[in-house]
């Protein structure tokens, strides 16, 4: 165990990117092998737009590397935070900080976005995708990646993360945005018994419907428990219920112009049919 943590404390670029490329080319190909939906769209024009959102997301995430290093050096020097408060063997120092980060890195975050108006505007740049696959995962406006990556940074102080099971938890976090998002039908009958779990394709996509209530459900990023602990797990046996898309964003010139993608936390609110925070 401590040399597979001592390899994501130096994690060499070239894994990294496996991960990131590796993986969007994997589930790239199974989307045409055992497709969840068979789509009649421009793929390539499709994937540009996400791919634009990933990139940007890498340039954030490189910039701000740095402040993730100080805070896991702090609590590693002081010795602060969670995973010092009971004397634990390191296995279970990794399984509590995975699941830890990702309750608040990752779960939290995504349910406050969708809570407060100002951030679910940033947010709602992931939702406006009308097509979900592979190349969705990464899809996150400029400004929420700088969220999301605050909450981690948070997290890591409050759980007393070292960069081992840091670098583990973002490893582990890039492969199952993928994986969620593939238009791909991997597990099967299996993926009910396996969202007990983990979260799973069909469960997340559940998320990516339309309207609520199903959009306001399924918030986990790796592991599911924390929907069912805190009431927000939502399962759909027959996939064909859902609708990808934002029902305040049906257009295209809306969802699929990368003008208006990155102008969306700027303007004014919409109200959707059922709305969750009344009017403007």
């Amino acid at each position: 165990m401590e040399k597979f943590i001592d390899f994501f404390t130096n994690v060499p670029l070239w894994f990294r990117a496996t991960i990131l490329i590796g993986g969007l080319v994997v589930f790239w190909i199974l989307e045409g092998v055992i497709p969840l939906f068979r789509f009649q769209y421009k793929k390539v024009k499709h994937a540009g737009i996400n791919l634009f959102f990933t990139m940007t997301t890498m340039v954030i995430g490189f910039g701000m590397a740095s402040l993730l290093l100080l805070a896991s050096d702090a609590v590693a020097n002081n010795e602060f935070g969670l995973l010092y408060l009971i004397d634990m063997p390191l296995w279970l120092q990794v399984v509590v900080g995975v699941l830890l980060l990702d309750l608040i890195g990752a779960y939290l975050i995504h349910w406050v976005e969708h809570k407060v108006k100002w951030m679910w505007k940033f947010h709602l740049v992931h939702h406006t995708d009308t097509t979900i696959d592979v190349t969705s995962g990464l899809r996150h406006h400029p400004g929420e990646t700088v969220f999301r990556i605050l909450f981690t940074i948070m997290a890591v102080i409050v759980i007393g993360a070292p960069m081992g099971i840091i670098m583990l938890y973002q490893s582990l976090s890039v492969l199952f945005a993928h994986l969620t998002h593939a238009n791909s039908s991997l597990f099967g009958k299996w993926d009910r018994v396996m969202s007990y779990v983990v979260v799973t394709p069909n469960m997340h996509k559940v998320h990516h419907h339309f309207t609520q209530p199903w959009t306001d459900t399924n918030y986990g990023n790796i592991f599911s428990v924390w929907d069912r602990i805190f009431g927000t797990f939502q399962y759909v046996d027959d996939m064909s219920e859902v609708k990808y898309g934002i029902d305040t964003h049906i257009k295209p010139e809306e969802h699929a112009e990368l003008g208006n993608l990155l102008a969306i936390p700027f303007q004014k609110y919409r109200v959707p049919p059922e709305s969750k925070f009344g009017s403007e």
